[in-house]
């Protein structure tokens, strides 16, 4: 218990420390942002900054820092560590710095942000892969929450059906403008979101039958799978997430005030940060140990854990918040996912959004497609999901370098980003290698090579920081 209310204290003390940091080294202004300069009714709305925050909170969240966190808490209570200053140190920096490189380049998609600082290289393969990383995110969070609502109903409305029902709501939420159903619903929904995690906090403190356990470093995962690098990867949305790297910039579009970023983009990951928090710990307090945890895992899938959890605890108020939770969070999740894919193929193709004929024309082939990937298994889904998310992340962390580099900062303040993005290579890399879904190599060839990565990414920094250094900017 104690371990655990620390972990919260520390997360609230680094949003109103770190984050003030990270806020000084980006440096707000008080320039018109694009929501102001550049509105079009779509996608360039001004939008409240409580809204916008919670807006944020739901395109970030989906189940994410609640599914994540549950198979990451099979590792035992290490993986608080990582989601607290995964978080601080790396996830709010990333989303922050993401949100705000947007906003001064007009609302841009990571993959043309990738293009300016990272070289035109980059911005081909960005937009590439952050669509297909739209894609699988888009489509893990249709087959989740149709699964759960297609066993809640009867038998006539099966998985398909639920499915093709999800579809169609993707693809008005993908072409209305921003402020209709999303900047209607999402405020009340982050609200419940943040309601259920509270609530199962209250539960683990107050109900005397839960305990908490305390920290250990060591690795109680009962499948054997090691904490390097797959807790890492099993704990993005809640610690560290490239998926937000495609989800700061439609924020990016709808602030009013450069100096609301804090809150909305570092603040939300930090929301997201303690719902994560609070469920890997409910995890093991409920079940009792990681072991009988991951058979609850294998046997119910993560929506029964996520239930049986809530309603145990919370009785059939819990049991409802459930439903909404693991049923509304990947749906607010994918619907963004898609817009944002909507939004990178529209810079691409140069094909103006206001029209709702060159909408159409982009959307309905992306949930196409997406229709064909939810007949794949999810489990496989989710891991090449997880994976091509962290590799995200470690590249919009050397795009946030890179601009750090280029707007006449002191050297220093880049390592802000720097460090972050080094180990994000060294996780992400590693992984790909060991993993079963990778190329399956042994440890003793992953370690060194991942850890080289790392290294030699470092070292290309440093040597550019120093020859930023011997010439003006």
């Amino acid at each position: 218990m104690i371990t655990f209310i620390i972990a919260l204290a520390v997360l609230v003390i680094g949003f109103f420390t770190y984050g003030l940091l990270t806020e000084k080294v980006f440096g707000p202004d008080d320039r018109t942002t694009p929501a102001v300069a550049m509105g079009d009714g779509v996608d360039f709305v001004p939008i409240k900054t409580w809204k916008a925050l919670l807006i944020q909170l739901l395109n970030i969240a989906g189940t994410g820092p609640i599914f994540g966190a549950l198979m990451g808490a099979c590792f035992g209570p290490v993986v608080f560590l990582w989601i607290v200053f995964g978080s601080i140190l790396g996830g709010a920096v990333h989303d922050y710095m993401c949100g705000m490189i947007s906003e001064r380049h007009n609302g841009a998609s990571i993959a043309e942000l990738s293009g300016i600082y990272l070289g035109k290289p980059a911005l081909y393969i960005m937009r590439v892969f952050s669509i297909l990383l739209l894609l699988l995110t888009g489509t893990v969070f249709v087959t989740s929450p149709a699964a759960l609502i297609s066993s809640l109903t009867p038998e006539g409305l099966g998985n398909t059906f639920w499915i093709i029902v999800i579809l169609i709501y993707y693809v008005l939420a993908t072409l209305l403008p921003i402020d209709k159903i999303i900047g209607k619903l999402y405020p009340i929904f982050g609200v419940i979101l943040i309601i259920m995690a509270v609530s199962i906090a209250g539960g683990m403190i107050f109900l005397p039958q839960y305990t908490i356990p305390e920290l250990t470093l060591a690795n109680l995962n009962p499948e054997g799978l090691p904490i390097w690098p797959f807790m890492f990867i099993t704990v993005a949305c809640g610690a560290i997430s490239g998926f937000h790297a495609t989800q700061s910039p439609m924020m990016a579009k709808c602030i009013t005030g450069e100096k609301e970023g804090r809150k909305v983009f570092y603040g939300a990951m930090m929301i997201e940060s303690v719902i994560a928090l609070i469920w890997a710990a409910a995890g093991v307090a409920f079940y009792g140990s990681t072991q009988v945890l991951q058979e609850a895992l294998t046997a119910s899938g993560q929506s029964g854990v996520v239930y049986e959890i809530s309603e145990t605890m919370l009785g059939n108020v819990g049991g409802v918040l459930a439903i909404v939770g693991v049923v509304v969070c990947p749906i607010t999740s994918g619907d963004t996912a898609f817009r944002s894919a909507r939004l990178i193929l529209a810079e691409w193709t140069k094909l103006d959004q206001k029209k709702i004929g060159y909408r159409l024309l982009i959307t309905i082939p992306l949930l196409g497609v997406s229709a064909v990937l939810t007949q794949l298994d999810f489990n496989v889904l989710w891991r090449y999901f997880s994976w091509s998310n962290q590799t995200l992340a470690m590249i919009a962390l050397w795009v946030a370098t890179s601009y750090l580099l280029k707007s006449n900062k002191n050297r220093l303040t880049s390592l802000l980003t720097a460090l972050p993005a080094a180990f994000m290579t060294a996780v992400s890399v590693t992984y790909i290698l060991v993993a079963q879904e990778g190329f399956k190599l042994s440890t003793s060839i992953g370690y060194p090579v991942g850890i080289t990565a790392a290294a030699i990414s470092f070292a290309v920094y440093v040597f550019i920081t120093a020859k930023k250094g011997s010439r003006a900017v």
